[in-house]
């Protein structure tokens, strides 16, 4: 019997690319991987331009390509996510970029190690074709996550992986209001291997992504996979403390054994004022960011609300949808 392999690719105004996105996948799967049935999922996160049409008439004479499209822009985390979770294949690749700067011609590379016995086949981005300084803060960022977190996260691993379907199913386990999928199949654990490989710059347009959703998405990792902000708060909390009570103890044994310790000048004042507060409010704000992702997770919202499904076999359980 054919095995089939899952491929979910997010897009957002993504009509310059999607159809060579579509394409490339499709050679692959009738050269080197003609053994295979191919699923291909596009989450669409409310495209304002040709997107959707392209995809559309794509998908009308192509029942492998499925379609999902959202009713609002939920962000590239949650829509993602959601495409996983409608898939069907024995193996599925996570992330397969519209744009491609993941290579799609490792994906029969992952599929022999999967083959292999590797129920996790990820993708190490170990050089990028991006300004230094972006290169650099994306490297600064995955081994902070990877010292931090509980989890045992390899350095520079983004969502190009591919997972056995068993795992996946350890993935619906968890039932995260804020998937930060590309930690989530080490969390389950598994037999997993890398594969290195050059990320490259884009073809067409332009990113989607804005500085704040990628400080949020990179927030979003640490509060999901570590304790180790709050750990460092109450530890800086307590040095503070602890230095400040030695302080005074040292201003009252100078006091009661005669010596003049003089008058702190107002500037001291106010810059420890300034100080203290500052701290504060640090502290208050990453407390926080934990308060909001509790507060999401209790309220049990979808992960996101569909305006449609193309090619897809109407099956009880199915994601919320409202039909045109």
């Amino acid at each position: 019997m054919r095995r089939t392999i899952s491929i979910v690719t997010p897009c957002f105004n993504e009509e310059t690319g999607i159809l060579e996105c579509y394409q490339t996948i499709k050679s692959i799967f009738e050269t080197e991987l003609q053994d295979y049935n191919r699923e291909h999922i596009f989450c669409d996160n409310a495209s304002t331009d040709r997107t959707v049409e392209i995809l559309k008439d794509i998908a009308a004479n192509d029942r492998s390509v499925k379609i999902i499209v959202n009713a609002r822009n939920f962000g590239i985390l949650r829509n993602t996510y959601n495409g996983v979770l409608s898939t069907t294949g024995d193996a599925i690749i996570l992330f397969m970029p519209a744009d491609l700067q993941d290579p799609p011609e490792l994906i029969p590379i992952f599929v022999r190690h999967w083959e292999s016995g590797y129920e996790i086949v990820y993708g190490i981005r170990a050089r990028r074709e991006e300004p230094f300084l972006r290169m650099l803060a994306r490297k600064l960022y995955y081994r902070l996550i990877s010292r931090i977190s509980y989890v045992d996260y390899p350095v520079d691993v983004g969502d190009f992986q591919l997972v056995d379907h068993k795992v996946l199913d350890a993935m619906k386990l968890f039932e995260d209001a804020q998937p930060f999928m590309r930690m989530m199949p080490f969390e389950c654990g598994f037999r997993s291997i890398g594969v290195p490989y050059t990320w490259r710059a884009r073809k067409h347009g332009f990113s989607q992504n804005r500085m704040s959703q990628l400080i949020d998405q990179g927030l979003s990792g640490i509060i999901s996979f570590s304790t180790a902000p709050l750990r460092i708060a109450l530890f800086f909390g307590f040095i503070i403390a602890l230095l400040s009570f030695l302080y005074a103890f040292a201003v009252l044994i100078l006091r009661l054994s005669g010596f003049d310790t003089g008058q702190h000048g107002i500037p001291t004042i106010v810059i420890a004022i300034f100080f203290f507060a500052g701290v504060q409010l640090l502290f208050l704000g990453l407390v926080g960011e934990y308060i909001v992702a509790i507060f999401n997770q209790v309220r049990h919202r979808p992960i996101v609300v569909e305006r449609e499904r193309v090619n897809f076999e109407k099956t009880r359980g199915e994601p919320t949808s409202i039909d045109n």
